[in-house]
C-alpha cells in the first residue's frame, strides 16, 4: 500500500467530488490541485556575515524536511555591495508527499503559534490562482530551537495551484484547511 498524508487522502476523497459539484468540472482531470509549494528566504545580510547563509540553509532544511539550495544574483548592484554570483537567499521546492506534510504541519502546528493571528490575507493571490503569504519569524515551527537562532528572518511561501483563476485557488485552499481572514462584513 502506498503511503498518503492525511491532506492527500482529504483531497481525493472530499475537496475533488466538492470541488466538481461546486464548479460543474466535467472530467476529474480539470479541478484544480495544488502542483507545488515554494519556501524561499532571503538573506541579504549574509553580504556582512557568511555563517547567515549556513544558519539559513539548515533551518529552511529542518523545516522542510528536504535540502535547501542557495539562489544567486543574476547582476551587481552597488547600492547593495551586490556582485554577481552571490548567494541572497535560499529556497526550497516542495511536491507530492512533502508538500502535504509541510501544508498540514503549517495549518495545524505552526500557524496557531503566531501571536494574535486572525487568519491570512485573502488579497495575497497574484491573478493566475497561485497565492503568496509572508512568514515574520521562523520561530513558529517547532522544528525551530529557540536557543540557537542568530537572527529572526522569515520567509515567503508560495502555493502554485493548477487553475488560473484565483476565486478556485482559494476555494482550493481553504478546503485544505488554510485559515483565511473573515470579512469585516460578514
Amino acid at each position: 500500500m502506498i503511503y498518503q498524508s492525511r491532506l492527500q487522502k482529504l483531497y481525493k476523497e472530499k475537496i475533488v467530488p466538492n470541488l466538481m459539484e461546486k464548479f460543474g468540472y466535467s472530467s476529474i482531470m480539470k479541478v484544480p490541485k495544488l502542483k507545488k509549494i515554494v519556501i524561499h528566504q532571503g538573506i541579504g545580510s549574509s553580504i556582512l556575515d557568511k555563517k547567515i547563509i549556513d544558519y539559513s540553509i539548515n533551518e529552511i532544511t529542518d523545516i522542510t524536511g528536504q535540502k535547501a539550495i542557495l539562489c544567486y544574483s543574476k547582476h551587481d548592484e552597488s547600492g547593495f555591495k551586490l556582485r554577481k554570483g552571490m548567494p541572497i537567499g535560499v529556497k526550497v521546492t516542495l511536491r507530492r508527499i512533502r508538500m502535504y506534510e509541510f501544508l498540514e504541519r503549517l495549518i495545524v502546528i505552526s500557524l496557531p503559534r503566531v501571536r494574535d493571528f486572525n487568519g491570512v490575507k485573502e488579497s495575497s493571490f497574484d491573478g493566475h490562482g497561485n497565492y503568496n503569504m509572508g512568514i515574520i519569524e521562523q520561530v513558529i515551527y517547532p522544528e525551530i530551537n529557540i536557543d540557537k537562532i542568530k537572527k529572526n528572518m522569515g520567509m515567503n511561501i508560495t502555493f502554485v495551484t493548477s487553475t488560473k483563476k484565483n476565486e478556485e485557488a482559494k476555494i482550493l485552499l481553504s478546503l485544505f484547511g488554510l485559515p483565511f481572514k473573515k470579512n469585516k462584513n460578514g
